[in-house]
């Protein structure tokens, strides 16, 4: 499978435990990070952008399970990849895989929802349809 998105990450000294390996919430940052600049690449501004100039207040996660299979650790050049996102009608599920050397260490899928502000509710959100210019991005 073709990844859509790719960036290469150095596993900094905050990544890890004190083993020296990754600390599996960190992979997390990384793949969520990695959800934005999916985004960004398609087309999309900024998040900050995104927040200012459109009816827009995130993409909060509902769902995320990952399976890890060769740990990673301090000073690692890790490729990280992005499948285009399954979207739903609110919601949008991404694929990441983190790989070193060609061997796939983390595999992670998360859901998201696509939200705006909720006028209702001060502060609130509310789940809104993925905008078919969005979807279009990423055809």
């Amino acid at each position: 499978m073709n990844a859509f998105f790719q960036r290469i990450v150095r596993i900094e000294w905050g990544h890890c435990d004190p083993a020296g390996i990754v600390h599996a919430p960190r992979y997390f940052d990384i793949f969520g990070e990695s959800t934005m600049l999916l985004f960004e690449q398609a087309g999309l501004p900024k998040k900050r952008e995104m927040l200012a100039t459109m009816p827009f207040a995130g993409f909060p996660m509902v769902d995320v399970s990952a399976r890890f299979f060769v740990p990673t650790a301090y000073g690692d050049d890790v490729l990280v990849e992005a499948d285009a996102p399954l979207f739903g009608n609110s919601s949008f599920t991404v694929t990441h895989r983190l790989s070193l050397d060609g061997r796939l260490c983390v595999e992670c899928v998360e859901k998201r929802v696509w939200t705006a502000p909720d006028a209702s509710r001060p502060g609130g959100l509310r789940a809104e349809r993925v905008p078919d210019s969005v979807r279009a991005l990423f055809i």
